[in-house]
C-alpha cells in the first residue's frame, strides 16, 4: 500500500508522519487487499477565529473506486484520529456493498430520476459569480454505469459526482436531490440556450438550481 502525505500551512514533522502512518495503516489493515494508494492531506486554516481549523483529509484509491473522508477539530492529532475512524467505516461499507452487489442487482430506475429541464433558473435573482477561479482539480474519468456513479457519489461524501456515462460516452452528473433520492443530469441534444431564456436552458443548469436552493 502506497501512503502519500501532503500538507498546507503546516510542517510535517517525524512525529506527525509516524502518527499518520500508525493510524491510517490500522484503519485500512483489514482492507489492504482492495487498497492501492492512500493520500493524506493535512492543513491548518490561517483564520484564528475558526476553532476547528486543523483538518485531516484521506483519499483512498481502491479497485478503481475513490473513497474519501475529511474531519476537522481544534488539534491536528484529534483530526487524524477522527478521519481514521471515518475512513475505516467507509471502507467497511464499500466492502459490504461490493459483496451485496454480487448477490443482487438493484434496477437503476428505482434509485435515479432524470432531471427535468427548467426554463428559468434565475428568476428575479441577480447572479453572482466569483471574481476568479480559486481552485482547479484534475481527475481521470473512466466510463461507468449509473449504478457505479451512484456508488462513487456515496463514497466521496459529496452532493454531486461527475462521470462519463458508459452507455452514451457523454459527461453526466449524478446528484442528491433535496427531497430525497438521486437525479441524473444529461446534456441536451441540439443547440439549446444555456442562459435560461426561451425555455431552452440546458439540463446542466439544474445543478445550479439545486445548489441555490440549498443556500
Amino acid at each position: 500500500m502506497k501512503l502519500v502525505i501532503h500538507s498546507k500551512n503546516i510542517e510535517i514533522t517525524d512525529a506527525i508522519r509516524e502518527y499518520v502512518q500508525q493510524k491510517i495503516e490500522k484503519a485500512v489493515n483489514h482492507f489492504q487487499n482492495i487498497t492501492q494508494e492512500v493520500d493524506v492531506h493535512l492543513s491548518v486554516a490561517r483564520n484564528p477565529r475558526i476553532s476547528t481549523r486543523q483538518a485531516a483529509e484521506v483519499t483512498i484509491y481502491a479497485n478503481g473506486s475513490v473513497i474519501r473522508a475529511e474531519e476537522s477539530s481544534e488539534t491536528l492529532y484529534a483530526s487524524i484520529d477522527l478521519v481514521a475512524d471515518k475512513i475505516s467505516r467507509q471502507l467497511r461499507k464499500y466492502k459490504e456493498r461490493r459483496q451485496d452487489q454480487k448477490t443482487q442487482t438493484i434496477p437503476t430506475g428505482e434509485m435515479l430520476s432524470t432531471a427535468e429541464v427548467i426554463g428559468d433558473l434565475i428568476g428575479d435573482r441577480v447572479p453572482e459569480l466569483p471574481d476568479k477561479v480559486v481552485r482547479s482539480k484534475y481527475f481521470s474519468m473512466p466510463p461507468m454505469t449509473q449504478e457505479e456513479a451512484l456508488e462513487q457519489l456515496q463514497l466521496v461524501g459529496h452532493d454531486f459526482y461527475m462521470f462519463r456515462n458508459m452507455e452514451t460516452g457523454e459527461i453526466n452528473v449524478i446528484y442528491e436531490r433535496n427531497h430525497g433520492g438521486y437525479g441524473i443530469i444529461q446534456p441536451r441534444n441540439g443547440n439549446g440556450h444555456t442562459n435560461g431564456k426561451n425555455g431552452k436552458s440546458a439540463q446542466t443548469n439544474v445543478a445550479t438550481s439545486e445548489k441555490v436552493s440549498r443556500a
